[in-house]
């Protein structure tokens, strides 16, 4: 087993997002991986309270009728598919929410992959 460190000053939100990870997994190991969106982000929610962890549910962005699936910690955007695969749009997607929003990091998770870990896409500066 290989054995990996991370610079945690180099990685964006390090020990959040390793956080949010292993709450996807949890997620997809008790719901499987064809539930549907609103099963996982119930799941999520529960297990966010579970772990006190602070958070806003789908937060509309006013003015553009953007609506997020989670802000965790309002330092980290969240957005949820259930789906074959993820397309262009789903990553081009979150960027447009981490700009509207004002965030540096967004996870996507599509829970119909083999493994739910988050893609992390960084807002362009």
């Amino acid at each position: 087993m290989a054995n990996y460190r991370v610079d945690k000053e180099k990685v964006l939100h390090a020990d959040l997002c390793f956080k949010i990870n292993g709450i996807c997994i949890y997620v997809q190991n008790r719901l499987g991986r064809f539930a549907k969106e609103k099963q996982y982000g119930d799941s999520i929610e529960v297990r966010l309270k579970e772990l006190g962890l602070p958070y806003v549910r789908e937060l509309v962005a006013i003015g553009t009728g953007n609506r997020s699936d989670f802000i965790i910690d309002g330092k980290v955007l969240v957005e949820i598919k259930a789906k074959p695969f993820l397309a262009e749009d789903d990553f081009f997607q979150v960027q447009r929410y981490l700009h509207v929003l004002d965030l540096d990091l967004g996870l996507l998770v599509n829970f119909w992959a083999r493994s739910a870990l988050p893609k992390r896409i960084l807002r362009p500066h």
